[in-house]
């Protein structure tokens, strides 16, 4: 079977791939997003891209591992949640994201997602 187009926006992203992402998502997606400090919103996927995602997910942060997809349906909305092993001069952290989001033509045309965090884990393991 086939990935949704969530799953390969979750797959894109944890390689840091912001082109594929942005081929993802529709030119004029209505984008909204909440982490534990901030709203965030856009309405075009350059701006998603730009002016949220390289910022969630900076230079210097490296994905280590996509650890864990799951999708499903609400109704008549997809849903994707995922959560990656990151690292930074900072350390190791665990960061799950929720997000639900509608599909036209091809691509996401409505996003609304969640993040936990960048959350800290011990060196041992991932949680």
């Amino acid at each position: 079977m086939a990935a949704s187009l969530g799953e390969r926006f979750v797959q894109a992203l944890a390689a840091k791939d912001f082109d594929r992402v942005a081929s993802l998502l529709h030119p004029e997606v209505d984008f909204r997003g909440m982490t534990p400090g901030r709203c965030w919103e856009a309405n075009t996927a350059t701006q998603v891209i730009e002016e949220i995602l390289r910022s969630w997910f900076e230079d210097g942060d490296q994905i280590d591992e996509l650890l864990q997809v799951d999708t499903s349906r609400v109704a008549d909305r997809e849903r994707v949640g995922y959560r990656l092993a990151v690292s930074n001069s900072e350390g190791s952290f665990l960061v799950e994201q929720q997000a639900y989001y509608e599909t036209g033509d091809g691509s996401i045309t409505w996003m609304r997602m969640l993040c936990s965090g960048f959350r800290p884990v011990a060196a041992s393991g991932t949680g």
